[in-house]
């Protein structure tokens, strides 16, 4: 006898999901989000396939750092020319670009190569109350 695999094929049906983030700490919401973009939540895991799960933040204006890091967290971005590289402070980056604090530290929770990236491309981040994805429908969850 052969022991073999057997691998579920379960037919996938996007899940769209709702998260305020408003008064919560970047590293304990991004963890969550990861792990609903994987699918580590639903029984059909497997960790080199892609789920269909959308994640939609809203409030990303208002998320929270414990202690000192407002003013201490820095963020890098480099174009690839010599002498480029930028640094930015927590605070400056929440006041220009709320969305990229919340993208960041879910990126770096994600499987790097090409699944990670093409389950990033499911996570939606929006500064303020309003997104377009009414007519998904999305599950609010409260964490």
């Amino acid at each position: 006898m052969i022991n073999k695999t057997q691998i579920l094929h379960i037919e996938k049906t996007q899940q769209w999901y709702l998260i305020d983030a408003k008064n919560h700490r970047v590293g304990r919401i991004a963890t969550e989000i990861a792990n609903i973009l994987r699918g580590k939540r639903q029984v059909s895991f497997h960790p080199s396939q892609s789920t269909a799960n959308h994640v939609i933040i809203i409030n990303a204006q208002e998320i929270k750092v414990s202690g000192n890091k407002s003013e201490q967290k820095l963020y890098y971005k480099h174009s690839g020319r010599p002498g480029s590289l930028k640094i930015e402070r927590f605070e400056n980056l929440q006041q220009r670009l709320p969305h990229k604090i919340i993208e960041n530290a879910v990126k770096g929770m994600l499987p790097k190569g090409p699944l990670g990236r093409q389950i990033f491309k499911n996570l939606k981040v929006y500064a303020g109350e309003q997104h377009p994805h009414t007519a998904q429908q999305p599950i609010n969850i409260e964490l």
